[in-house]
């Protein structure tokens, strides 16, 4: 899993000292992800859900269940 985010994370350009921030959602992928609040958080939950999202493809378990809609 770790080399799967890490390559991820370098496609996407997201910077590597964020990777802890997605493994909770890797954990979960199934489960409910958080959602922008358009607060300006650094990093986004947008791009958290991106790079969680290209791990899983990577890894051959891509995400089923679509990202809910509050």
């Amino acid at each position: 899993m770790n080399a799967a985010l890490h390559r991820a994370s370098e496609e996407l350009s997201f910077p590597s000292y964020y990777e802890a921030c997605v493994r909770p959602l890797l954990r979960n992928p199934e489960g409910h992800w958080p959602r922008c609040c358009a607060g300006g958080c650094e990093p986004c939950a947008q791009t958290l859900i991106r790079v969680a999202q290209r791990t899983l493809e990577i890894l051959g378990t891509p995400r089923v269940t679509p990202i809910p809609e509050w």
